[in-house]
Parts: C-alpha cells; sequence; structure tokens
C-alpha cells in the first residue's frame, strides 16, 4: 500500500464526513482528495518526476496536507521544512536534497531572494496565498498554490500510480549531534506499517477527532495526519499550544477524542486551571518526544480522569518503538512499555550481545518501520543499521540506553551522549530529573554534565518553578539529597524564568551544555 491510500481510502468510504478542521475552514474527504489530486496533476505537469523531492515549507494549515497528498500521489518525496527554518539552514535541506520543488507561503518568498542562485537544483517555487508576480531566477518556474488548483480544475481524479511501497515516500530532517541535519529516508512500506502499529494499539476508531497542534514538521505532529486520515476521522489542526485556554476551548468545541502532547505541553497544563472545562469526550492522551516525569503521569491522569494515558517512546528513524499501556500506569509508572505490534524490541552490549534483566544496554529495534538509513550519509547509516541476528537483515540501534525488568518492561536510562560521567560514576540525567519533578515547586528540569577539573564532569540541573509555588536552590538539592546516592547529587542547581527548547518542544539540552562550557 501507498501513503495516499490513506486519504484516497477515507474518501471513497466517507466523502462527506468532515476530514479537516483549520481555525473557521472546514474541509471534507471528498475536497481534501479532490484539491490533492489537482495539484498532484500540476506538480507532474510542472515536471516533478518519480522520486523528485518536494519540500513543504508551510504552517500547519490545509494547503500543507493537500501539498503532502499531492507529492505522494505525484509519486515523489516529501519532506516537511519547519516554518520557522531560517533560510540559510533552508537553503542547506534544498541542496542536500536536491529538491526539485519547493512551497512556501508567498509572502515569504520576496525575503528568500538570495536563496534561489545557492539552490541550483530547486526548478519549481510555489507560493500559496500572495505571491511575487515577477519570477526572481530564470533558471525557475515561479507559480501560484490557488492557480495551479484552477488551471486543473478538471482532473479531480488521481492520476496514474507512479511508485511501489518500497520507494521512498519522505525525507524527515532531524538534528544531528553536531553540524547539520540528517535527512531520514522512509518508505511507504515504513510509513504504513509504523501508522498501522500505533493505531492498532492506540484502539483509534473512525469516529475519532484528534487535535493537532505540534508542528507537521515534526514526525509526532505529522502522523497525527496521517493515522486520522487512515482511519477516517477527523483532524483538528491548530498551529501551536501558545494560548492554552484557546485549544482546550476548541478541544471541548469539537468533541475531541485524542491528544497528543509532549512533556513541555504537559507542564503547562499542570500548571493551567482546567475546573471549567468539560473534557468527557477525551478518550485518549498520548506522549513521546521525551519520557513524560512519573509525577506527571499521575497528575495528568487525575485531570483527565476519563482518558486512557499512553506514555510512548520512539525516534524518527523509526517513528515509534514502545507503548506502556495504560492499565500498567499503577504497577511501572517509569516504564516506556514494551515493542509495539508488528515490531521486536531488545536490549544489547557494546559488543552486540542480549543483556539480560536490570543490565543496562542499547535497545535495538527490528521492523518493517526502520528506516532506510540517512540521506546520502553512509557512515551515519552505518552507525546506526548494523547486521541483525538473522541474515542479511540490517537492524536500529537507537543510541539510547536502556534496561528491562524480569517481564520484559524497558526503562529509558539516557541517551549514550547523555550519560554524565562523573567520580567515575555513570549519572542518568533522566533519574535525577525525576527526583526534581517529584517536588511539588517543580514545573521542568534538565539535567547535564558541566567539565570539573576534579570530578571530571559535574552534575548540574537548571529548573523553572510552577506558578505560585516557591522553593530555594537549598530546597531542591535537599530534596534531591534524600532522594539520591551522593555522586548522583547536582554539584550545581540553578533555577531559571524559562529553558530553551528546540522546534519539537523538548528542552534544548545541547544549548544548555554549550552555555555552560
Amino acid at each position: 500500500m501507498q501513503l495516499e491510500a490513506f486519504l484516497e481510502r477515507s474518501a471513497a468510504r466517507f466523502p462527506e464526513k468532515t476530514a479537516l478542521v483549520c481555525g473557521e475552514r472546514r474541509f471534507t474527504y471528498a475536497e481534501v482528495e479532490a484539491r490533492a489530486n489537482l495539484l498532484a496533476h500540476a506538480l507532474i505537469e510542472l515536471g516533478v518526476e518519480r522520486g523528485d523531492r518536494v519540500a513543504i515549507h508551510l504552517d500547519n494549515d490545509v494547503e500543507a496536507v493537500i501539498a503532502i497528498f499531492a507529492a505522494l500521489k505525484a509519486g515523489a518525496v516529501f519532506l516537511m521544512v519547519n516554518p520557522t527554518t531560517k533560510a540559510d539552514k533552508l537553503a542547506y535541506i534544498l541542496n542536500n536534497s536536491r529538491a526539485a520543488a519547493l512551497i512556501a507561503p508567498g509572502r515569504k518568498l520576496r525575503t528568500l531572494d538570495s536563496l534561489w542562485s545557492e539552490t541550483p537544483h530547486l526548478r519549481i517555487v510555489m507560493g500559496v496565498g500572495e505571491t511575487p508576480a515577477e519570477p526572481h531566477d530564470a533558471r525557475k518556474r515561479f507559480v501560484q498554490f490557488d492557480e495551479q488548483l484552477a488551471a486543473f480544475a478538471d482532473r479531480a481524479t488521481p492520476p496514474e500510480k507512479r511508485c511501489i511501497d518500497i520507494d521512498l515516500a519522505a525525507l524527515i530532517y532531524t538534528s544531528g549531534s553536531t553540524g547539520n541535519p540528517k535527512g531520514v529516508m522512509l518508505t511507504h512500506l515504513n510509513m504504513v506499517a509504523a501508522a498501522t502499529s500505533i493505531t492498532t494499539y492506540l484502539e483509534m476508531r473512525e469516529d475519532d477527532i484528534v487535535i493537532g497542534l505540534l508542528p507537521i514538521s515534526f514526525d509526532y505532529g505529522l502522523y497525527q495526519v496521517l493515522m486520522t486520515f487512515k482511519l477516517g476521522g477527523t483532524l483538528v489542526l491548530e498551529k501551536s499550544f501558545a494560548f492554552p485556554h484557546s485549544i482546550l476551548e476548541t478541544i471541548v468545541r469539537e468533541r475531541v477524542t485524542g491528544f497528543p502532547i509532549v512533556p513541555t505541553i504537559a507542564a503547562i497544563l499542570l500548571q493551567t486551571d482546567l475546573s471549567k472545562y468539560d473534557f468527557s469526550r477525551l478518550r485518549f492522551l498520548t506522549n513521546t518526544a521525551a519520557v513524560l516525569p512519573t509525577e506527571h503521569i499521575q497528575r495528568l491522569r487525575n485531570l483527565f480522569p476519563a482518558a486512557r494515558l499512553f506514555s510512548m517512546y520512539g525516534l524518527t528513524e523509526c517513528k515509534r518503538v514502545s507503548y506502556l499501556p495504560p492499565e500498567q500506569l499503577d504497577i511501572r509508572p517509569d516504564s516506556v512499555g514494551r515493542g509495539m505490534p508488528n515490531e521486536e524490541v531488545y536490549i544489547v552490549d557494546d559488543a552486540g550481545n542480549r543483556v539480560g534483566p536490570g543490565v543496562v544496554g542499547e535497545l535495538v529495534v527490528r521492523g518493517a518501520n526502520v528506516m532506510k538509513g540517512y540521506w546520502e550519509l553512509p557512515e551515519a547509516t552505518a552507525e546506526r543499521l548494523k547486521p541483525g541476528p538473522l541474515p542479511n537483515e540490517m537492524i536500529l540501534h537507537t543510541g539510547d540506553l536502556f534496561r528491562a525488568d524480569d517481564e520484559g518492561w524497558l526503562y529509558f536510562v539516557g541517551r549514550k551522549d547523555d550519560i554524565v560521567k562523573s567520580r567515575g560514576e555513570k549519572v542518568s540525567p533522566k533519574e535525577v530529573e525525576n527526583v526534581l519533578h517529584s517536588h511539588p515547586a517543580v514545573a521542568e528540569a534538565a539535567v547535564i554534565g558541566v567539565p570539573d577539573p576534579i570530578l571530571g564532569q559535574a552534575v548540574k540541573a537548571l529548573v523553572t518553578l510552577r506558578a505560585e509555588h516557591e522553593a530555594s536552590e537549598r530546597d531542591l538539592l535537599r530534596h534531591c539529597a534524600a532522594h539520591l546516592e551522593d555522586y548522583m547529587i547536582p554539584k550545581h542547581l540553578e533555577i531559571r524564568e524559562t529553558l530553551p527548547k528546540t522546534g519539537n518542544g523538548k528542552i534544548d539540552k545541547r544549548m544548555l551544555a554549550a552555555a555552560a562550557t
């Protein structure tokens, strides 16, 4: 199955059902399907070939959703570029992927004048909304989104299929540990397999209404589109969680049943008065991006008693790895569960041998959801995809340290490159962060290692406090001393108003570490 079949099959089953809500705009499945077909024909006529890359540099809106499915229908590979991405990084991504087409807000195209001469492979630039009339570069064709839809108004049926399921469907650029972002290569098969497994364990249904407020350029946000359309549900697409009360009102008004969050959203929710909202329609909450502190899990369950909370773990290279069934939260709240359906996960030592219960090692993943590799980065690919236990197979080494209990439940310890080595001991930042989060005044916490002439690395904690709560650095250090072994107690602790975030909403530990050196 190709990924665009998610839309096509739902449009055939539920043509008049609302597929997408974007602010005041509402679109049925038939309308989204027709527009995606028109744009696919336009891209083909403009010269997009099978396997060409189409960069979509748009905010969360209907045009972005249409562009994704249009690119797939045209046989192309789509790549989402965060709308906040600056020109120099955009140029890198366009050149690295050798994108043939760019779809971007028309108002932004003039500000990108300097980009055109730097992107020789880019042939088509499509503006959404008001678009400059004059071309900026003779080698490129500048067109307008709505005008292209109008020009192919008589072609509302899908173009002839150009791909099979082992062809690339998407490049998802993810931050590298150093230098430029890497393009994760995902086939139709990879993405269909991931979406099928996730919707299976979430028990998603065609009557689900999901709110999507994470960037579509972030794979967690992207999969809300794909999974909802796969089942014929309704997606309420928002641009961010910047105005929490507005989003909460939307959840109630639209009768939302599915609410995907990340830890930063959880932290905001836990500081918000939710008493006036009726969340009785919510069936499930999901969390990924980073592991939720145990304390936050318990408080979220109290705030949303009617909803099942799924604590999950994943990474872009395979989308999702594991999930904890909600009925296990009371038994093992600090676990991220077991591997999802149609996937095998286990823990290995540095030599690649499986380890037993309680032993910390690297988590590896086998499954149809595992990426093909990093775009044109064979050495980086070889670090992650290594020979597996069966002949002629490659498995994903996640770079994340885990342990498992006697029943096979997984517990995240930290990233290999996150572990703090202090006094010859290995300190898991996650373990220290969990203790800090258990203090009633702490809203967010991040733990890093900083250079120390005696210890090698010293443990440093940075925290923000909940509204109307007070605590001193000494209070928090005493709390750590009461719950941690002595070598794990932070040597430095700093209370801040805010902590820096990545575009995906995670606390930016690299920025914190860079500032500390």
